[in-house]
């Protein structure tokens, strides 16, 4: 069986130890992270692993005890100001916590630029131990599964630096489940899932953030999805539903996002 994780946005308002607790509650194995919270995720509770040893320190107890890994830490945007460097207490802090995976969002407008920024970005990574893998965002200037292999080619460095795979943002940006089985294995190292209406909506970034639909509630392939993904490539359930977090306790948002997953993957 494919090895799931949970991912932070599904579960917005937990704290980092209670997304471990929910993760082992739903039988995830793995759990992908916000080290930091995000301003632009109000609904999320205030917390910095990097910066806070203690918290820190609490959410490596509390992995070790519920035997939940970290597969992926977020968050790491590459924009045209992004001094590089900075970033070494987070990737620090992702190295700390085991992470399987660091992801970056590229948003530099400059195609020379961009490619050296995201280059050092994994020279950094790699000198902390760490993988990373490129989401492409159609907000963002990798907007699609081209545009990532593109980027992830000219670094050369498959298996250690590849591309995560979101199907909502693979369908919005116009890709296919079939372009996406056409793609080296080496090179996709990690998907993740939600369904999504077939047409697109208005407000594609506000979709993205805070209205995925579970499996099976849309129009997408999502069991064609996870079987053009590398055998050896984790999930995370990403299905954030900011209308449901006031009716709705964590534990059964999450338990209910991982159980029609696999439904829908038999």
């Amino acid at each position: 069986m494919r090895r799931v994780s949970l991912d932070h946005i599904t579960v917005v308002d937990a704290t980092p130890v209670r997304l471990v607790e929910l993760a082992r509650a739903t039988g995830c194995d793995g759990i992908c992270l916000f080290m930091t919270s995000m301003d632009v995720l109000p609904l999320m509770p205030h917390f910095d692993c990097v910066g806070d040893l203690r918290q820190r320190g609490a959410m490596k107890q509390a992995m070790a005890a519920h035997g939940v890994a970290l597969d992926l830490a977020y968050p790491f945007t590459l924009a045209g100001r992004t001094d590089v460097a900075a970033l070494a207490p987070a990737l620090e802090c992702a190295a700390d916590l085991g992470a399987g995976l660091v992801n970056a969002l590229v948003y530099d407008r400059d195609p020379a630029r961009r490619v050296d920024v995201f280059g050092r970005f994994c020279d950094l990574a790699r000198a902390h131990g760490l993988n990373v893998a490129v989401e492409f965002y159609p907000p963002s200037q990798i907007p699609s599964l081209g545009a990532a292999l593109d980027l992830v080619g000219r670094i050369g460095r498959p298996g250690e630096v590849g591309i995560n795979a979101d199907l909502l943002h693979l369908m919005r940006s116009g890709g296919t489940v079939a372009d996406l089985a056409a793609v080296p294995p080496r090179t996709i190292l990690y998907g993740q899932v939600a369904d999504g209406l077939r047409e697109a909506p208005s407000d594609p970034v506000h979709e993205a953030s805070s209205q995925r639909l579970l499996p099976g509630e849309g129009a997408f392939d999502v069991a064609g999805f996870v079987r053009a993904l590398p055998a050896h490539c984790p999930i995370s359930v990403e299905i954030p539903r900011d209308d449901a977090v006031a009716g709705q306790r964590a534990l059964d948002r999450a338990m209910l996002a991982v159980t029609r997953l696999r439904a829908v993957l038999g």
